[in-house]
């Protein structure tokens, strides 16, 4: 395994890297837009719109990848990062930066879906969890090293910005000097969103639900703690917490998903987040050291719930349909992920930060709704007699 893992470092390197900026620029936003005043709903429209960028990125990157394959379709993309992030140290108009960072997030989904399907084209099924979890750790590591380091500017000026740039260049490097097997070509295939539903209807709605959940945490959860009357490194703790405890739980939720089974895993996951975003709904008086174990254990199971799911429908597909698949599975978490900050900033304009967890706690229970039915059909079609 420690082979097998160590073959992909150049992908995994890339990852930390370029997620480490994607930390530090959601949080930075988070604060800095509600330092300025902005409301919850631009705040959330920001990231939306990053979001909705990553829905025509699935597309785009398809496209890009079968023309110009995985390493140039990459570099490109990060090159297109580089230059959105800089541009907003330029432009302070709210309404251009919707539209910078829909292209960030156009090109962000093309480099996530060439690491994705290079990885799930070259790794075998037995092993896919573990693999996969690992990719998720670095990810993970990336995005709380950037949290964290919103620490060394207390003044929030534009200098964060920059080192986010940075970071996506600096991302590129291992995926252009990597001597790794690069992905065969790939033969032109429709993006067929029906097939994929059809085949793993379970899998595509865990995604849409986690985009809902992930988005609004990272776009709002900042809100929520600086409304508690937290301080900026309080915050910045509670988030790397989140992420870090998302990150250890990566490789033994995806060992236990190689043995137990991911769609099982999955319905525990939003069990348990539901469960325990209620204790936030704000009945009770939260001391911090209660928000960092509520955040500690969300970010267990709300951070898994992506690797799962898209694990678990990789199974189910054959390698010349992993590149569509990657395509598919970053739209439907894109979908949800547009959604969920703008229907979170609403609610908690409307009715206070207590609503973030509210939403949080609605997003779980519709899991565990989708993956109870899932399960009865999927038993019920188990139980027929083949023609």
């Amino acid at each position: 395994m420690f082979a097998t893992l160590a073959s992909f470092s150049s992908l995994f390197t890339s990852t930390l890297v370029m997620l480490l900026g994607v930390g530090l620029f959601n949080v930075y936003m988070g604060l800095k837009l509600s330092a300025d005043g902005v409301s919850e709903v631009w705040i959330g429209a920001l990231l939306s719109a990053y979001y909705f960028g990553l829905v025509v990125g699935g597309r785009v990157g398809h496209m890009m990848i079968v023309r110009v394959g995985h390493v140039r379709a990459f570099a490109a993309a990060a090159a297109a990062c580089s230059v959105m992030v800089l541009a907003q140290t330029l432009i302070d108009h709210m309404t251009v930066w919707l539209l910078l960072r829909a292209v960030a997030g156009a090109a962000m989904a093309v480099q996530l879906i060439v690491i994705e399907s290079w990885l799930n084209e070259q790794i075998e099924n037995q092993n896919r969890g573990r693999v996969f979890s690992f990719y998720l750790v670095m990810s993970g590591l990336g995005t709380a090293i950037g949290q964290m380091a919103i620490m060394m500017y207390p003044t929030l000026d534009l200098r964060p910005l920059t080192l986010v740039a940075i970071c996506h260049v600096v991302g590129l490097i291992p995926i252009v000097w990597t001597v790794r097997l690069h992905p065969a070509p790939q033969l032109p295939a429709p993006i067929d969103f029906g097939f994929f539903f059809k085949v793993a209807p379970a899998a595509l709605i865990t995604l849409f639900l986690s985009g809902n959940i992930s988005a609004a945490f990272y776009a709002l959860a900042p809100v929520y703690v600086v409304g508690l009357e937290f301080s900026t490194n309080e915050v910045a703790l509670f988030m790397s917490t989140s992420v870090g405890a998302g990150l250890l739980a990566q490789w033994p939720i995806g060992w236990l998903s190689d043995r137990v089974g991911r769609e099982r895993l999955i319905q525990i996951n939003a069990i348990v987040l539901a469960f325990i975003t209620v204790l936030l709904w704000g009945w009770l008086t939260v001391p911090y050291w209660l928000l960092l174990v509520v955040a500690a254990i969300s970010g267990v199971v709300q951070f898994t719930l992506y690797p799962l799911a898209g694990s678990y429908a990789n199974d189910l597909v054959s390698s010349q349909r992993r590149v569509s698949l990657s395509a598919v599975l970053v739209i439907s978490y894109a979908i949800g992920a547009c959604l969920g900050p703008l229907i979170c900033g609403y609610i908690m304009r409307a009715a206070g930060e207590n609503m973030f967890y509210v939403f949080m706690t609605g997003c779980s229970l519709l899991l565990v709704l989708n993956t109870f039915i899932t399960g009865k059909l999927n038993a019920r079609a188990s139980r027929q007699p083949s023609g």
